[in-house]
C-alpha cells in the first residue's frame, strides 16, 4: 500500500515538544504518525490531537529497543509504504536538573548514566535513520530533524550535564555523516536545538514555551528541495557546533 499523504513520524510525542511538533505538522497538513512509550499516555495525545482536526496516527515505539523499532517500521510500510519525515524527539537527561547546574558535576557523573543518554539520544536515533532513508529514497524525498540542544555546542561546552551533553554533541556528528552520505539525493539532515523549553524535562522555569521552541523544527521538517543539509539551527538560523 502506498500512502498519497506526507507522512511524518515523531518520537517521543505523547509531551512536551514532540507533542507540539505533531500539532503544527498536522496544521501544515501532514499525516503525522505519533510515537511514544507509553501506550496510554501515547493514545490520549494522539486522541487530542484527532479531536482538534488533524490527521494524526498513534503507533508504540520504545527507541531503545530493536524489536519495537523494527515492528514500527514494517507497519509503515504495510500501511504507508513511504516515510517523508523523521523527527528524531525522544530524549533522555538523567544527569541533573537544568536549573541547577551544579548538582551535575562530570565528577559525579555515573557511567551508566551516560550509557543511558547514549542509548536514547544517539542510538535510537542512528538505527531509526538507517530505517527510514531507505523508505525516503523510494521517492526521491526526505527531511530528518535531530532535536539537539543548545547544552552540546563545542563552541559553548561548559561543566555539568556531561552524560546528555556528551549524547547530544555525537548526535550532532551523526547529523553530520548522515547528511553526507545522502548528499544528492534530496533528502536533507539537521540538527536543531530548540532552546530552554517549559516541558517536563526542561522544568516550569525554562523561558520558552514549545509553541514557540517548534517553529525552527517544522521549518526544516518542511523545507524545500534546495534547503539547507548538515547544519545546526535554533529558531531558524544556524548556530555554531
Amino acid at each position: 500500500m502506498t500512502d498519497s499523504r506526507s507522512i511524518a513520524l515523531i518520537t517521543g510525542a505523547n509531551r512536551g515538544i514532540g507533542f507540539e511538533t505533531a500539532r503544527q505538522l498536522g496544521k501544515l497538513g501532514l499525516r503525522v504518525v505519533l510515537t511514544s512509550r507509553d501506550g496510554i499516555k501515547g493514545k490520549a495525545a494522539t486522541d487530542k490531537l484527532q479531536t482538534e482536526g488533524l490527521d494524526v496516527l498513534y503507533h508504540p515505539l520504545d527507541v531503545d529497543r530493536e524489536d519495537s523499532r523494527l515492528q514500527l517500521f514494517q507497519h509503515l510500510e504495510d500501511r504507508h509504504g513511504r516515510l517523508d519525515v523523521l523527527i528524531n524527539n525522544a530524549g533522555v537527561m538523567p544527569d541533573g536538573d537544568p536549573a541547577q547546574p551544579q548538582q551535575a558535576s562530570v565528577f559525579d557523573a555515573e557511567l551508566e548514566q551516560v550509557r543511558q543518554s547514549m542509548e536514547t539520544n544517539l542510538y535510537g536515533p542512528l538505527r531509526l535513520s538507517q530505517l527510514a532513508v531507505p523508505l525516503m529514497r523510494r521517492n526521491g524525498f526526505g527531511r530528518i530533524v535531530n532535536v539537539s540542544s543548545g547544552l552540546a555546542q563545542l563552541a559553548e561546552m561548559r561543566g555539568a550535564f556531561a552524560a546528555y551533553r556528551l549524547s547530544k554533541t555525537a548526535l550532532n556528528a551523526l547529523t553530520r555523516i548522515l547528511a553526507a552520505e545522502v548528499r544528492g539525493e534530496n533528502i536533507l539532515v539537521n540538527s536543531v536545538s530548540p532552546g530552554w523549553v517549559r516541558t517536563r524535562m526542561g522544568g516550569e522555569n525554562a523561558p520558552r514555551p514549545p509553541v514557540e521552541a517548534v517553529r525552527g523544527i517544522t521549518w526544516l521538517a518542511t523545507l524545500d528541495d534546495n534547503g539547507p543539509s548538515g547544519g545546526f539551527y535554533q529558531d531558524r538560523m544556524a548556530i555554531p557546533w
